[in-house]
């Protein structure tokens, strides 16, 4: 939603300003000029991108109107589950929950927990500690090693299309210049034509700079910067996981596991403690 404000506030302010200077808004329609720069910026895109960063490029452009990527309920309904699941183990053993952890599609609790059960890269890193720690001893520290070299892999990964679309922003003030420098060469073909022809040719070139320089700071380097902190986002969610796992490792305290998971949640997001142990009590219920 965020994306799309910013979007109109500024193609308001830049087409206000310029008709306020009474500018003339037909002489900005240059389709010749689109086509160079936004072609051009297209082939730069696929040169510099393999097939598996178009993928997941492409399959981020949704992020960009989705808001943020967490919200608080998200970290509520994640601490519900865990405390959930921490209480069972404590309960019945770490191999109560086997069958959770292989099918959580079909698993009683994870099926109460439908934004949890969306995010893949959630479950699977959730799914995956637990499995470890169902087939081996492993103390805190060394859990706490093993997901922090998996947090920090999935971190990357999710920077890619970030990394990716920022390629395409410094490259287009680059391409404005060359539909620029077209648009010269056109005009200096047609110095015997009359000044206003000439005046129209040469305002024609100056557009493509001035869409290049548009774009790329106004909307393909601000999106760029958008999923990055989508990323950052998913990096601190994936925290609260692994945080809580290791209190619960070092300490087999459902509440003190999902209390430790609580505290590093992001202040804007973070539930309070009596906030917290109401929703518990109501998830019981």
């Amino acid at each position: 939603m965020f994306t799309g404000i910013g979007i109109v506030i500024v193609l308001g302010c830049v087409v206000g300003g310029y008709l306020m200077g009474h500018g003339n808004l037909s002489v900005l329609f240059q389709p010749a000029e689109m086509v160079i720069i936004f072609g051009a910026a297209l082939g730069n895109f696929v040169i510099s991108s393999p097939p598996k960063v178009l993928k997941a490029t492409l399959g981020s452009i949704s992020k960009l109107f989705g808001g943020k990527a967490y919200s608080r309920q998200d970290y509520e309904e994640l601490l519900l589950l865990l405390n959930e699941i921490f209480f069972k183990i404590r309960k019945e053993g770490l191999v109560s929950i086997e069958s959770d952890i292989e099918d959580p599609e079909k698993s009683e609790i994870f099926k109460k927990y439908t934004n949890f059960l969306k995010d893949h890269h959630a479950l699977a890193f959730l799914a995956d500690t637990l499995r470890t720690l169902t087939i081996m001893d492993i103390d805190a520290h060394e859990l706490a090693n093993l997901l922090d070299y998996e947090i920090d892999a999935h971190h990357e990964e999710a920077l890619i299309p970030a990394g990716a679309i920022a390629n395409v922003a410094d490259a287009l003030p680059g391409l404005g210049i060359v539909a620029a420098v077209l648009g010269v060469v056109i005009t200096m073909g047609q110095l015997d034509q009359p000044p206003e022809v000439l005046g129209h040719h040469i305002g024609a070139a100056l557009v493509g700079t001035f869409m290049g320089v548009l774009m790329c700071y106004g909307f393909v380097g601000p999106m760029a910067k958008n999923l990055e902190n989508n990323a950052g986002e998913g990096r601190e969610y994936l925290n609260v996981i692994k945080v809580a796992l290791i209190s619960f490792v070092n300490s087999p305290s459902p509440q003190m596991a999902v209390e430790f998971g609580r505290r590093v949640v992001p202040q804007e997001l973070r539930p309070s403690f009596l906030e917290l142990e109401q929703l518990i009590k109501q998830s019981k219920k």
